[in-house]
């Protein structure tokens, strides 16, 4: 590539900011196109701003100076133009899709007005709009409901009993946070959220979304049972923001499917972050993201030797405050037949580290309360390599291991 090729980033999130950041330092020019009004963030932060230990300022990503404010509409592949919502086109040479991803919003009655708009109450918790409409409807004694006991449901029903609301979280599977926990793990992150105050409800459906004039007053379980609400956050999952490459006729599956050069069906188009697929995978964490965009970075720059083979990403949660809370979770946390399997915990101090080793190498492993091992742990474990023969992993398992 040469300085002269036009470089166009849609999507001001972490993957694109972090891209067009790098390529600046790298002395390639980039457009990078965002569509909402608010300085680029770190999406993974919202929570704590909805927990008000944040303000949005403080969670602010460093910008480029070539950011374009603008709704993308469409891809012309033969113009090799990308076309916006106020008729304005964009010239490229090298088009990278950062899009992101969508929330779920699941398929309940009632949870659209005739207008197709979700009921006052009803929030998704997706962005900093949706954060900070959600923040002004918070006060302290409201009734909240989170449907959802993922990662974002979780850190949503805490933030939201912080700041003093009746918060009931229905999670319609049989544990929270079950991609990530095992069963154990999983006990004490609901422990700590009763300790909080949220009432956690397990094995529920949420059936229906009950409104009076247009706003949400209960939600209703597939048993008949009603909760009382005047605030619903649907924290259910998110799904990759393909619609662009579709529309495009670019190769689809769970996400935008790339190479390892995150080249798209298109040479011309690349795609990096929660809406691309690489190797059957679709990661939707901050890491890989993170990593994607700065091979990216390199292959653009000109570095043709770079190239994206897969992440080795561990799920990180802290929840700060008065009563903190850190858990850790990387690779396979539930054991298969044949498996080694090392367990500590404390029940009094609230923790607990399994780490599960397959033909003497780390596969997986879960950590709770303490995560002064996690650094070695992770270390092991990205390093696939075979476990020295003299039995380290009680001493991993202590906080003697490093971090």
């Amino acid at each position: 590539m040469t300085s002269n090729t036009r470089v166009v980033v849609i999507g001001a999130g972490l993957a694109g900011v972090r891209l067009a950041r790098r390529l600046g330092e790298l002395g390639t020019p980039v457009t990078l196109i965002g569509e909402e009004e608010h300085r680029p963030y770190n999406r993974v932060l919202l929570a704590e701003v909805l927990a008000g230990r944040y303000t949005p300022e403080v969670i602010a990503l460093p910008a480029p100076a070539a950011l374009t404010r603008a709704r993308v509409t469409g891809i012309d592949r033969g113009a090799r133009t990308v076309e916006c919502a106020d008729g304005s086109k964009i010239a490229y040479d090298r088009l990278v899709l950062a899009t992101g991803s969508n929330p779920v919003l699941p398929p309940l009655r009632g949870l659209f007005t005739p207008d197709h708009e979700l009921p006052v109450g009803v929030h998704a918790f997706r962005t900093m709009d949706d954060c900070l409409g959600l923040s002004e409807a918070v006060r302290p004694g409201v009734k909240a409901v989170v449907i959802g006991g993922g990662l974002l449901g979780v850190s949503a029903a805490r933030a939201l009993a912080q700041r003093g609301a009746q918060v009931i979280l229905a999670q319609q599977s049989e544990r929270l946070m079950e991609r990530q926990l095992d069963p154990s793990a999983s006990k004490l992150v609901r422990r700590h959220l009763g300790d909080l105050g949220v009432e956690v409800h397990t094995d529920l459906r949420v059936r229906d979304v009950r409104c009076v004039g247009g706003a949400v007053r209960s939600v209703e379980m597939a048993d008949g049972y009603a909760l009382d609400a005047e605030i619903v956050v649907l924290a259910c999952g998110v799904h990759p923001r393909v619609g662009l490459a579709q529309t495009a006729g670019l190769e689809v599956r769970k996400g935008i499917v790339v190479d390892d050069e995150l080249r798209t069906s298109d040479p011309h188009i690349h795609a990096i972050g929660d809406c691309a697929q690489h190797d059957g995978n679709v990661y939707g964490l901050a890491t890989p993201a993170l990593e994607q965009a700065d091979v990216l970075a390199e292959l653009l720059a000109g570095r043709t030797n770079a190239r994206y083979t897969g992440t080795r990403s561990l799920t990180r949660l802290t929840l700060a405050g008065q009563t903190a809370f850190d858990l850790a979770a990387f690779g396979e946390t539930e054991a298969l037949p044949g498996d080694d399997v090392v367990q500590l915990a404390d029940a009094t101090r609230g923790t607990y580290r399994k780490v599960v080793v397959r033909d003497d190498r780390l596969v997986g492993g879960v950590l709770v309360g303490e995560l002064g091992t996690v650094g070695a742990l992770a270390r092991a474990w990205e390093g696939a390599e075979p476990l020295p023969d003299n039995g380290p992993l009680l001493h991993l398992l202590t906080n003697d291991g490093g971090s």
